[in-house]
């Protein structure tokens, strides 16, 4: 137990430094640069604190003996947070729309401007990605952070 107890700590520590960069890259590195390439690089930091979350909650879980094992997959993952504790639902499905951000392709829009913007097509829908927007993400999953580290803790 205490083994367990060990990990969370040190997975909840990595979805915390994963958000400080990317409250840095927010608020002082695209600050100065507006640069597509520096929101590109906060919606992957914001990815990789969610996949993080998610593996914490599936240590939880599997000490819970709520699921056997898990999915090697992070995808795969997600879904078993999702369906083993339906208030993540709507969380989870945000971190499946920021990894369709990432993946998809993109076109830049007032680069070096104040307005610059991450333009891409998701499901048919276009989806622009400016600064205010990327703050909203960033608070969004620090919120989703926090509900699964509150969730767990002993």
């Amino acid at each position: 137990m205490r083994y367990m107890q060990q990990v969370q700590e040190e997975l909840i520590e990595n979805a915390k430094e994963e958000l400080k960069r990317a409250d840095h890259s927010i608020y002082v590195t695209l600050k100065y640069t507006r640069t597509v390439d520096i929101i590109k690089n906060i919606i992957k930091r914001l990815i990789s604190a969610s996949d993080i979350a998610i593996l914490e909650a599936l240590h939880y879980l599997k000490a819970k003996k709520k699921i056997k094992e898990m999915p090697p997959v992070s995808k795969r993952r997600a879904e078993l947070v999702a369906s083993a504790i339906p208030i993540l639902k709507k969380d989870i499905e945000f971190y499946f729309l920021l990894r369709e951000i990432d993946i998809a392709p993109y076109t830049k829009r007032e680069e070096y401007r104040k307005n610059v913007a991450l333009v891409t097509t998701v499901e048919g829908k276009t989806i622009i990605v400016d600064i205010e927007t990327v703050r909203k993400h960033f608070e969004r999953i620090v919120e989703f952070v926090d509900k699964i580290h509150d969730m767990v803790k002993p």
